[in-house]
């Protein structure tokens, strides 16, 4: 019988963290409720891309540890592990061959190129798929509450160079 309410997603609703995986890559991600989130890419084979209110499966697994799973319109499958008390992540990503092959397609605000995406995904190929499997290291968490569309609201080269070492934990 676990000891946690595996329903209780208060401590994960609303942070706003800054993680890099262990391949240098640099993400960000404001879980905004219990089943969106916005996310950034700073660097890596997507950097620069950015998405708004994302639907996301969300839940517990242990005391300060959570899972988000979700289906970009790429096609893409992200499959992410939060260790709030570590202040580790491990994030498995499943690339469709597509994205592989032309990443710099994926490169832009989401939001205003779903029709794109979708046909991109559409035409593939979607295998072999690429599968980047990876630890990385939260280095900034901060509690934004719920539903703040001003976490996240512009391209990761859009912002100070001093990020996030300006924004207040």
């Amino acid at each position: 019988m676990s000891t946690f309410d595996k329903h209780d997603l208060s401590g994960f609703i609303g942070k706003h963290l800054v993680y890099t995986y262990d391949n240098g890559w640099n993400y960000e991600i404001y879980v905004k409720n219990g089943n969106t989130l916005d996310y950034r890419i700073h660097s890596g084979l997507v950097g620069n891309r950015w998405v708004k209110d994302q639907h996301a499966y969300i839940v517990r697994v242990a005391g300060d540890v959570y899972k988000i799973s979700w289906t970009e319109p790429t096609g893409t499958d992200v499959s992410l592990i939060a260790n709030l008390g570590d202040k580790v992540f491990h994030g498995t990503i499943f690339f469709p061959r597509w994205v592989m092959n032309n990443p710099e397609k994926t490169v832009c605000f989401q939001n205003e190129h779903l029709s794109e995406m979708a046909a991109y995904r559409e035409a593939g190929p979607a295998y072999p798929t690429e599968v980047i499997d990876e630890f990385a290291t939260i280095t900034f968490v901060r509690d934004c509450g719920e539903n703040d569309d001003t976490v996240i609201n512009c391209p990761a080269s859009e912002l100070p160079a001093d990020f996030p070492a300006n924004l207040r934990a």
